[in-house]
């Protein structure tokens, strides 16, 4: 199985918040076949520790609510659930759609000052790999749904809609020796 991660961080359209200072606001992780089917599913709102007021734009794009954040537990917290969740399933990696979500994961452990939660598994970028099956440019994940003929599910820009369609692209996405 593959675990397929997505954030959903603090924005700005205005360049109040710089990209390194961006904090995770939303996690999903799901535990996925080669095939596609989700078979267990993370989710969990972070509460952002340096911009914790979110911006009109982030709330817009991502539909996340201030309510929901600030209810909501620090990074270090949902780390150790999800560093609880890899333990779960058996899997060698865990994916993305792209190297941002990797990127952000590392910089919010440093800024807690915690170990990944992901350690033992493998990254790999599934949206470099869906372009380069298809000798295509690299396309964001509501693009790739539709060059494969699938529809998005769910809310764009919600990490466990998000996941769950990058999920969906799995089949799409691995080499055949990935998917022993």
């Amino acid at each position: 199985m593959i675990l397929v991660i997505d954030l959903e961080a603090t924005c700005a359209d205005d360049g109040s918040i710089e990209s390194h200072e961006m904090e995770i606001i939303e996690l999903a992780a799901v535990w996925a076949t080669p095939a596609g089917d989700v078979r267990d599913i993370l989710q969990s709102f972070v509460r952002p520790v340096e911009h914790a007021q979110l911006t009109q734009f982030c709330t817009g794009l991502t539909h996340i609510q201030q309510t929901q954040v600030d209810a909501a537990p620090h990074w270090s917290t949902v780390a150790a659930d999800l560093a609880a969740f890899t333990r779960l399933h058996r899997g060698q990696y865990w994916g993305s759609w792209g190297n941002y979500d990797a990127r952000q994961l590392e910089r919010d452990c440093a800024r807690h000052g915690i170990a990944s939660p992901l350690i033992g598994l493998a990254h790999i970028n599934l949206k470099a790999r869906f372009a380069k099956m298809r000798r295509i440019k690299q396309v964001g994940m509501a693009t790739a749904l539709r060059i494969v003929g699938l529809e998005l599910e769910g809310k764009h820009h919600r990490a466990v809609s998000d996941a769950q369609n990058i999920a969906r692209l799995l089949p799409f996405s691995l080499c055949s020796f990935d998917k022993q």
